[in-house]
């Protein structure tokens, strides 16, 4: 397991961006597959965005592509999500997640695949 810090989140209007950070700490590179999961009050925890170990690869569940782009910076040890045409139902708080154990070079989308998870940042997106 690795220690992933975030940030970034915050209150944004409709159509808005902003771009959540999630660092690897104590770690030098981040060839790990990681993703983003997201969740609203009363919803289940759900996929968002993924990257495999090489960072050549990414996935998005349906309602965010073309508005978010997933990134690793391995010289930093930082992952992040840009998010841009923000919507009110993009509200939630945003978790990022790393697989540390023996991985392929696919993009995982289950929170079961991870073992790794950060503290939660809140993103508000308003009307």
């Amino acid at each position: 397991q690795v220690q992933l810090v975030e940030s970034g989140g915050g209150l944004v209007q409709a159509g808005g961006s902003l771009r959540l950070s999630c660092v690897v700490a104590g770690r030098t590179g981040i060839r790990y597959p990681m993703a983003w999961f997201r969740q609203s009050p009363g919803k289940e925890r759900e996929f968002v965005a993924g990257v495999a170990w090489s960072g050549s690869r990414t996935g998005y569940t349906d309602s965010v592509k073309g508005r978010f782009t997933i990134f690793k910076d391995n010289a930093k040890n930082t992952m992040y999500l840009q998010m841009n045409s923000l919507k009110p139902e993009d509200t939630a708080v945003y978790y990022c997640a790393a697989r540390t154990v023996v991985s392929t070079g696919s993009v995982y989308t289950t929170d079961s695949d991870f073992d790794s998870w950060g503290q939660g940042t809140q993103v508000t997106v308003s009307s």
